[in-house]
């Protein structure tokens, strides 16, 4: 069972995919599986067994701006992202993408707190809720 509150998954989020692979496989023995999309190839990442995150080129096509900033983004799972989302501007945050839906993973938004700094959440999808 995913837990409220609790970190759920990381993605980098690189312009050298490459080069990202080579680094993380030569110093953490991390492997990186394939999912081809429609906006380009998604790496899952993998420790030993474990999935650990997610790799992605940064790229206008995957709705990025051209000076988005090379970075790991980290996914908070939240019990309810609409109901949690109410919650957002009042506590000094800001929604900056709606929730969204994707398919076996779950509903997702993108925020920024009240620091400014910005968060993916995410509802687990119930195949990924364990």
């Amino acid at each position: 069972m995913v837990e409220h509150g609790s970190v759920h998954w990381n993605e980098l989020m690189t312009r050298d995919v490459e080069a990202a692979k080579r680094f993380y496989a030569e110093t953490l023995g991390w492997d990186f599986q394939a999912m081809p999309m429609e906006e380009g190839t998604y790496w899952i990442i993998q420790s030993g067994e474990t999935l650990v995150g997610g790799l992605m080129e940064i790229s206008e096509e995957r709705g990025f701006p051209a000076d988005a900033p090379v970075q790991w983004m980290t996914y908070i799972a939240v019990d309810d992202i609409d109901k949690r989302l109410e919650a957002v501007a009042a506590a000094g945050g800001q929604v900056l993408r709606p929730p969204f839906d994707v398919p076996m993973v779950g509903r997702i938004a993108m925020i920024s707190d009240a620091s400014g700094c910005v968060a993916g959440w995410i509802t687990p999808a119930p195949s990924q809720q364990g």
